[in-house]
């Protein structure tokens, strides 16, 4: 054995608690186990090695004695006692990870326990949840609206009564697995345990299954519905039907559906978090002078708004309370009207000598404290 200091070997300090300890010898023995590494003397020595420290700091005496006298006092002091041998190490590694005889069951090494229990039918098992898809105006996120749902997913049988077959004597124990769901393999060393392929894991087989769903407790089955899509609804949002996903296995309960809501984009309007905003076009008299108007929101009804005297381009213009219902919380958001300027790209004469007659009345030297607005209008038409 190697005169490296035991903490060392297995990478813990002198504080190390017992579950510290054993976690870093599982980990240790694992990966240097003989099975592991055929033919590899060094992997072998590790492991010894990893043994022996683990003898020594799992035991509070050891530990103690080797405290005090440190390693090389501890060793000699124990010269004359009985040394580990390979046989020994595969006994004690057996029976710490649960082996009994020295066999390892991976399930419970990793902190799962194995099916111990003989299974006497079906387990009932939940269905899998379904996503659908669902695109919607923005008109319909506004006002809310009903939507028809249609798509396949598995029912429960009614044949069988969700079960997979009629009688209890249609049910045989798996002889290959007897009843247990699971089969051992014994791989030198290591015992591993995996899902029994006479049975597919159920610890049974069934006789007769049911003529309708093939012994399967659920069918597949087309199914439509309309639902409710709240206003207010946003891009991306999930609604969940509870019990509309797929039936669950021999009695199993239903998983859910969730409506995936997918917003297509308006012509017009536009939604920022909890507001409806929408760009208005007018004349640049009307900026100037000031308006009253009516617009169409998106709903259809009319809202009646005034333009300020003095309009710039780009001014929100809000009207309270016409935006979304809020999903979370009362109230909703507000109409947003941002004001842009109508620019003809076609003048008649007298256009353009009104134009020409107003540029002479403002002048076209504007100054820094003036509106470039009326700049850019001049420059657009006058060159």
């Amino acid at each position: 054995m190697s005169k490296q200091n035991y903490y060392d070997i297995l990478g813990v300090s002198k504080t190390a608690t017992l579950d510290e300890i054993k976690k870093a010898y599982r980990k240790l023995a694992m990966k240097h186990h003989p099975d592991r590494n055929p033919g590899n003397a060094e992997a072998e020595e590790l492991f010894k090695q990893a043994a022996q420290a683990y003898e020594v700091l799992s035991d509070e005496k050891k530990r103690t004695a080797y405290d005090q006298y440190g390693h090389s006092g501890y060793q000699n002091m124990n010269q004359g006692g009985p040394q580990m041998d390979m046989n020994d190490i595969f006994k004690h590694f057996g029976d710490m990870f649960g082996g009994g005889s020295g066999g390892i069951n991976f399930d419970d090494f990793f902190g799962q326990k194995s099916p111990r229990r003989k299974k006497t039918g079906p387990a009932a098992q939940r269905g899998h949840d379904v996503i659908q898809e669902v695109t919607i105006s923005l008109k319909d996120a506004y006002l809310g609206s009903k939507h028809e749902i249609a798509y396949y997913h598995a029912f429960a049988c009614k044949d069988c009564n969700h079960q997979g077959f009629k009688n209890k004597t249609d049910l045989i124990t798996c002889e290959k697995c007897k009843g247990m769901g699971q089969v051992q393999y014994q791989q030198g060393f290591f015992a591993v345990s995996q899902p029994c392929y006479t049975c597919q894991g159920h610890g049974f087989i069934i006789k007769n299954p049911c003529t309708s769903c093939k012994g399967q407790s659920r069918k597949q089955e087309f199914e439509r519905f309309t639902v409710n899509i709240p206003a207010g609804i946003f891009d991306g949002a999930e609604l969940r039907i509870a019990q509309k996903g797929d039936a669950g296995v021999y009695g199993g309960p239903s998983g859910d559906l969730y409506l995936k809501i997918k917003i297509a984009p308006d012509k017009k309007f536009q939604r920022v978090e909890n507001d409806l905003v929408c760009h208005l076009m007018l004349t640049y008299p009307q900026l100037v002078l000031g308006c009253q108007m009516e617009i169409e929101n998106i709903d259809g009804t009319k809202i009646a708004i005034k333009i300020p005297k003095g309009c710039s381009v780009g001014e929100k213009i809000i009207v309270a309370g016409k935006g979304f219902a809020k999903l979370k919380g009362y109230g909703t958001g507000n109409l947003i009207i941002i004001t842009q300027c109508h620019i003809p790209k076609k003048l008649s004469d007298l256009q353009k000598e009104t134009i020409d007659l107003l540029s002479k009345q403002l002048g076209t030297d504007i100054s820094d404290n003036q509106d470039g607005f009326i700049r850019s209008i001049f420059k657009k038409f006058l060159g």
